[in-house]
């Protein structure tokens, strides 16, 4: 029985050495398997990239569709007119109209095409700023502290009158001439400042472009790129071409006014469904964190993008003087008239 018994093997140990037999047996046809479904997947991998490709590509569109969490929508669109001013010229005005008197701190927007001799011959300014861009020509520039200089396509002009400038604007070159002036509000604290200048030429303009969107920064950030521009008034003020399939989507500080105004072609503002504006619109944006643009087809999309900092102070303008009050106003009008606090030089002075 003993010996009997020693010989006997587990019921366990028959059923293990059972398995290890069957695993061992099986082993060869897992691993075959195993390699089979790899060279399937490899395969698969290498003859149809392009469906998986174009499922991470349409997820990473669809994300940067709504790069915003609150969008500005367009909530005025308003289409500037032409109308004369100056001596024998003609502009478009939007922001200055009945439609848009102002966008604080932005007081007018004149997208302006001058020819020879027409112009805008010696004319006082206080309380403001203005920012001359050349589009297309050339306008010389002349005021009564002696100051003269051409600008020219691409070149800005960011004049502080403060207290008092008395200049001219002229043509330049023969055919017409293009451009916006944008008037910009200043502080009741820095109406009466010292006037300054800041010019550069259109090379010296900080420019970036990404993925079918160029921008030239005349103001504030875009891209990761920044102006060397100093805005008194917090501004920001940005002149962008959309190539055809191209999205622009461009924060804009919270709290602060903007617009659009679109120079030449047409595309889709504020919202993907929104129905498409064209050139020479001006566009109001609502509160939100950014705008975004779509171009989808057709010629390039060109605008500038203006935003800025309200000031929250009452403006009163009379012609090209604009301040806080009708006694302020009064007080501009007799220093102009009598040559006194910045106005000096207005009546022994006339440009050439």
């Amino acid at each position: 029985t003993r010996q009997s018994s020693s010989r006997r093997v587990p019921l366990a140990s028959r059923k293990t050495s059972s398995s290890s037999r069957s695993s061992a047996s099986t082993r060869p046809f897992l691993c075959l398997a195993l390699f089979l479904l790899l060279i399937l997947v490899v395969t698969a991998l290498f003859l149809f990239p392009p469906a998986i490709m174009s499922s991470s590509s349409s997820s990473s569109s669809s994300a940067a569709s709504v790069p915003f969490e609150r969008p500005r929508k367009v909530v005025k669109k308003v289409l500037s007119l032409s109308q004369s001013e100056g001596d024998g010229a003609t502009v478009r005005r939007s922001i200055g109209r009945h439609e848009v008197p102002n966008l604080d701190p932005f007081l007018l927007l004149d997208e302006f095409s001058v020819s020879k001799p027409a112009g805008f011959p010696d004319h006082p300014h206080r309380g403001f700023e203005t920012v001359t861009y050349m589009l297309d020509g050339a306008f010389t520039h002349q005021d009564f502290s002696g100051r003269k200089g051409t600008i020219r396509t691409g070149d800005v002009q960011w004049m502080t009158a403060g207290r008092g400038i008395v200049h001219s604007e002229m043509p330049a070159a023969d055919g017409v001439q293009k451009g916006l002036q944008l008037w910009i509000n200043l502080a009741s604290k820095d109406k009466m400042i010292k006037p300054r200048y800041q010019e550069l030429e259109s090379k010296d303009i900080s420019q970036a472009e990404k993925h079918g969107v160029k921008v030239r920064i005349i103001a504030g950030e875009a891209f990761g790129v920044r102006s060397p521009v100093y805005t008194r008034t917090p501004t920001m003020y940005m002149d962008f071409t959309m190539q055809p399939g191209s999205q622009l989507h461009q924060p804009i500080p919270e709290g602060w006014n903007a617009f659009v105004y679109i120079i030449e072609g047409e595309g889709v503002f504020g919202r993907e469904g929104a129905a498409p504006a064209s050139a020479h619109h001006c566009l109001v944006l609502g509160a939100g964190d950014g705008l975004s643009v779509w171009k989808r087809s057709g010629a390039p999309l060109r605008f500038v993008l203006a935003a800025g900092q309200p000031l929250n102070e009452l403006v009163v303008q009379q012609g090209p003087f604009v301040m806080n009050s009708r006694a302020q106003i009064k007080k501009a009008m007799e220093d102009y008239y009598y040559g006194r606090n910045g106005f000096e030089k207005a009546s022994q002075w006339s440009s050439t």
